[in-house]
């Protein structure tokens, strides 16, 4: 199965979020039909993305990936202001605890490795929830301009998510994956250890 780990937002961000969101939707001097807009119910910070994992390995992750929890104290994080990926990808990025937030990540990526998932080589995490994608060229600039003035309210993360990438097989134009949550840990071991990975 394919799998990443990754920081969720709560509904309440993910609704200001959309907020701020459907205002870009009009913004002067992009043509509205020249990007894809990301499900909000798949809004996630990457933490380390492991693609396909076998199921016999998912038991062993799933307890490496609780203990990276355990040894990561809550922290507070917020979407803020943007940018993109070779002009194909808009993303919103991190404030506030963002170092915290990289060692989680790394903390991920090691456990993954540790349970013999194979993983991309290794690149400078940046923090990123993408928010939309072009369709082919496009000139993302006046996004990322409006993206600049965003702030979004800072929350406490809490937990560290398993999530499992179910691929699009309806071959309709534009259809995006379906994330579905696999396992979820409380960060520094608060409130117990969470829903296990199966």
């Amino acid at each position: 199965m394919r799998l990443f780990a990754a920081v969720l937002p709560p509904e309440p961000i993910a609704d200001e979020l959309a907020r701020f969101a459907g205002a870009l939707h009009t913004v002067r001097g992009v043509d509205p039909d020249a990007v894809r807009w990301t499900d909000r119910a798949n809004w996630h910070f990457t933490l380390a993305f492991m693609a396909e994992v076998p199921d016999e390995s998912v038991p062993d992750l799933a307890g490496r990936l609780r203990r990276s929890a355990r040894r990561t104290a809550p922290f507070r994080l917020s979407l803020r202001g943007g940018g993109h990926f070779g002009g194909r990808a808009l993303w919103v990025g991190a404030g506030g605890a963002v170092p915290e937030l990289r060692i989680l990540a790394g903390r991920a990526g090691a456990a993954a490795r540790k349970a013999g998932v194979t993983m991309e080589e290794h690149r400078a995490y940046r923090p990123h929830l993408t928010l939309a994608r072009s369709r082919g060229e496009t000139d993302l600039i006046p996004y990322m301009e409006a993206l600049a003035a965003f702030e979004g309210t800072p929350w406490t993360v809490a937990d560290l998510a398993l999530v499992r990438s179910n691929l699009p097989r309806s071959g309709v134009p534009g259809e995006q994956p379906r994330y579905e949550v696999v396992g979820r840990w409380a960060l520094g071991g608060a409130g117990g250890d969470g829903d296990e990975a199966g």
